[in-house]
């Protein structure tokens, strides 16, 4: 061997032990120590070298992980110790836990009395949703791995395994066995998966039903370059065949072991001490549930120490010291009775199943969302299909999926409808929005209670003392229909509503204290609705709730047409003259305006005295700081931020609320923090006080 030769292959070993440390402490210590960009430049290498020089090219390299087609499907592999399933134990209704986890008590009774033990030690883990799967490694090499299959025997998915990075290729440091038989699960991220149909979908390719069928479908795939395209990953829970060596004498401690050699192992692995110690542990990953990045279907109880476990011995095809207690099931069978819409404080209308009830874990499902009519057609939802429903933790029910083949005949496919089921207003989708919306924003009883907090919002018609609360009591006790109502409310009707809202509540009139009306909070109340009937032509508008349509448009639009009647006539065409005002913000604006309900709250409103004092349009008009945008922070001392908002829009100005590579300079006052500091790490052009005082006084007038 030549000194060319030398080099390269140490230079292989080297990379192989870097990919290998790498791997390990990403998936088993969860510490990554270089990023993604490095290992695949140590990756690349390594293929290089091994390219150049075949020899070195051995069986356990990272570069083989995606290995050879399977030549006519899987052969079988016949398993040296059965793969065993798990007796299962579900929960009951009961008074206590003893009562409800009926099945865990004689679980650990039995073994109790079996040993003649008190709370014996269990090594308690998840119960992950994916594939079992059996590793054998020789000499520290992976030779082999294999599905369960019926638990005698299974099939050499052995190419397959090799493209999991989380399953290592040789195992780490010694003392492991000659031959070593690793047992666990191979699942899919919550994250890879969601990744996964979201690449599927925009190529209009399948998407996959769930995790734990991405997990077992990719695995079982016939070409190898198919499955390492799928993110797998793997946690090790047991042993199957050991020979030549010996294994701790706890299970607990095995399962350390193997961590340590290089398998994963699920961090929620943990010990506890009888019947208390296991529904605790079950009870805290159960709250735990729906928050973890992988899905799992209850946890699993196995007595720790393994002379204990020989003296139990099996039952059937299941250990009598092993337990699975299920979680209830998060994914049930049923059948759509009805496909709604509900029409949320925005308007957004979303459409939702009307199912026949089911229990899904532990909780009665009438409902479940379908999210958009985008999601409906993916899936083909029709009324009268059986489908899959799926509820994790406290997130809202979805349908996930139809059963085609239990589909009835005659069955329709399911279409938006074109009027708001609760107001009659239009519903729209803009062109790029996953969204649809009912336009009648503000008559639209749905959207009422948000359509009035925001109406009476201090940059808004600023409505002082118009709570939330209030706004409940006026909507449920039929004060307020519109926005347009507040202004026929009387000093009566608040004192009337209170002393409602009172008695609803079963507690004692706070508008009677010792012995005297109290009435000032109605009276402020009163007093602040007329007030803020002079307003302005852009508060106004913001006040109107229209899509897309802050504070900066709704001052734009203001300036640009002067009043709202020539804004309300303006074209989607004349709207996206506007500045900063392009095509989607102006379909919403006209969508809003055409809406006949709105026309006629805003005539309302007019009627009611609300005004505003309209100017000469001031289109095409341009300012000293036209096009420039502007961010203000910290505190000014002789003028509010407000004020020092309003002048530099006259003067053409966008004022944003964020520093980015666009903003032109930053206003800084005192105590200014975050935003300045991004100023000057982005190189903008920082302005103090007197500078810009300075700048003002030069265009006033």
């Amino acid at each position: 061997m030549n000194r060319t030769e030398r080099d390269a292959g140490r230079r292989a070993r080297e990379l192989r032990t870097a990919i290998e440390d790498a791997n390990y402490r990403y998936y088993v210590l969860d510490d990554p120590a270089i990023p993604d960009a490095e290992y695949d430049r140590l990756m690349r290498e390594l293929e290089t070298l091994e390219a150049q020089h075949p020899e070195l090219a051995t069986p356990d390299s990272p570069t083989r992980r995606v290995g050879a087609r399977a030549a006519g499907g899987f052969a079988e592999v016949r398993h040296a110790v059965p793969m065993l399933s798990l007796a299962n134990a579900f929960t009951v209704e009961g008074d206590d836990d003893h009562a409800r986890f009926r099945e865990v008590a004689e679980f650990v009774h039995r073994i109790e009395q079996a040993l003649d033990r008190t709370n014996p030690v269990f090594s308690v883990e998840p119960k992950l949703d994916g594939l079992a799967i059996s590793l054998r490694y020789e000499q520290g090499v992976l030779v082999q791995g294999a599905t369960r299959g019926d638990g005698t025997t299974g099939e050499d998915v052995t190419a397959n395994v090799r493209t999991v990075r989380a399953i290592p290729l040789r195992l780490r440091g010694r003392d492991w066995p000659r031959v070593l038989e690793v047992r666990g699960e191979v699942i899919m991220l919550r994250r890879d998966f969601e990744a996964f149909n979201a690449h599927a979908l925009a190529h209009g390719e399948r998407p996959l039903a769930n995790p734990r069928n991405g997990a077992a479908g990719s695995l079982r795939q016939l070409d190898p370059a198919v499955t390492a395209r799928r993110k797998l990953s793997f946690f090790a829970y047991g042993v199957g065949e050991v020979r030549g060596g010996e294994l701790p004498d706890t299970h607990s401690e095995t399962l350390q072991c193997l961590r340590e050699w290089g398998a994963p192992v699920s961090p929620l692995a943990e010990r506890a001490r009888g019947f208390n110690g296991l529904i605790e542990y079950y009870k805290r990953i159960g709250a735990m549930r729906a928050r973890l990045p992988y899905d799992i279907d209850g946890v699993v109880y196995k007595l720790d120490d393994y002379a204990g476990q020989r003296e139990l011995g099996f039952v059937a095809r299941a250990p009598r010291w092993a337990l699975a207690h299920k979680f209830p099931a998060e994914e049930q069978a049923t059948v759509v009775e009805a496909i709604e819409i509900q029409i949320g404080r925005t308007g957004v209308a979303t459409p939702v199943a009307r199912l026949k009830p089911v229990q899904v874990a532990g909780v009665t499902v009438t409902n479940a969302t379908l999210h958009n009519a985008d999601q409906v057609a993916r899936l083909d939802v029709r009324v009268g299909d059986s489908v899959i429903v799926r509820r994790a933790g406290d997130v809202i029910p979805e349908v996930v999926r139809v059963i085609p083949d239990r589909r009835p005949p005659h069955t329709r496919p399911w279409k938006m409808p074109a009027r708001c089921p609760v107001c009659g207003s239009a519903i729209v989708r803009e062109e790029g929005e996953a969204a649809a919306r009912c336009t009648g924003g503000l008559v639209c009883a749905a959207q009422r209670r948000e359509a009035i907090r925001h109406f009476a919002a201090r940059r808004a018609m600023d409505i002082e003392g118009l709570g939330e609360r209030y706004i409940e009591d006026l909507i449920e006790f039929g004060y307020v229909h519109s926005i347009a109502d507040l202004y026929k409310l009387g000093l009566e009707d608040f004192l009337e509503m209170k002393r409602r809202a009172d008695e609803r509540d079963g507690t004692t009139p706070e508008t009677v204290k010792a012995g005297k009306i109290a009435t000032k909070w109605a009276e402020n109340l009163v007093a602040a609705i007329e007030a803020s009937k002079a307003t302005t032509l852009e508060r106004f508008l913001y006040a109107l709730g229209i899509p897309e349509v802050g504070e900066a448009t709704a001052k734009t639009l203001a300036r640009h047409f002067g009043s709202l009647d020539a804004l309300m006539a303006a074209s989607e065409t004349e709207l996206t003259e506007v500045p900063d005002v392009g095509p989607v913000v102006a379909s919403h604006i006209a969508a809003f305006f055409a809406e006949h309900h709105n026309r006629e709250a805003i005539a309302a409103l007019r009627k009611a005295g609300v005004h505003w004092e309209e100017s000469p349009p001031q289109r095409g008009r341009e300012g000293p700081l036209t096009g420039q945008t502007v961010v203000l922070t910290g505190a000014l001392s002789s003028l509010s931020r407000e004020e020092a908002r309003e002048k530099l829009e006259a003067l053409g100005a966008k004022v944003a609320g964020s520093v980015s590579k666009k903003t032109s300079f930053v206003v800084a006052g005192e105590a200014a923090g975050s935003k300045l500091d991004k100023a000057q790490a982005l190189g903008v052009e920082v302005w103090d006080e007197a500078r810009l005082l300075a700048f003002l006084k030069s265009h006033e007038g």
